[in-house]
């Protein structure tokens, strides 16, 4: 099984002025032989050269998830004492 979401391989349109920039900059670096830029290769730029910026936002990530995770068990912790008063 891979690590790799689809999403890293998409080519970015710049339908932007910062993603005109993003990209340009980032095509520069990568100097892809298709001449596409893909987000992936933002991503390792980004990691690279501003890796405070990513690590807030997969710590936001993380943090998010997290608590989706508990309320998703308490939901299921609640689910299952309803089945049971239900059933006993």
């Amino acid at each position: 099984m891979e690590d790799v979401t689809p999403t890293l391989g998409e080519t970015v349109e710049s339908d932007t002025e910062l993603k005109t920039w993003l990209v340009n900059y980032v095509g520069e670096q990568h100097d892809p032989e298709n001449g596409e830029v893909t987000v992936g290769m933002i991503v390792e730029t980004i990691a690279s050269e501003f890796p405070e910026f990513l690590l807030a936002v997969a710590e936001e990530n993380w943090i998010r998830g997290y608590h989706q995770a508990l309320d998703d068990a308490e939901a299921g912790r609640k689910a299952l004492e309803e089945v049971t008063k239900q059933n006993g």
